[in-house]
């Protein structure tokens, strides 16, 4: 398994039209083969930031995955992130918490 964790900053009057224009890429996204999770969120103490989150079953489908996301065209919502930090995760095993 694979995830890709980070957060996004961007101006905090324009978070919302931000996730806005992502919802539909979200559902694609969740679409695809191999995806277990996709996620972006607002975070809720932080109004100039986006939190990602997502898991993977290989970094096979995470390479499709990111492929197809250069082959779409970015969202037309006027908005530009600031920075981003955005990292994968190479994940040995799981486990329910408290086990």
């Amino acid at each position: 398994m694979v995830i890709v964790a980070g957060t996004i900053e961007v101006n905090p009057d324009q978070r919302e039209a931000f996730l806005a224009g992502r919802i539909d890429g979200m559902r694609t996204s969740r679409a695809e083969p191999g995806c277990l999770e996709y996620t972006l969120s607002a975070d809720p103490t932080n109004p100039g930031r986006v939190m990602l989150f997502e898991r993977w079953a290989s970094q096979k489908d995470l390479d499709a995955h990111l492929a197809a996301m250069r082959a779409r065209p970015a969202p037309a919502t006027g908005v530009t992130p600031k920075a981003a930090s955005i990292f994968v995760y190479d994940v040995a095993g799981e486990r329910p918490l408290g086990r």
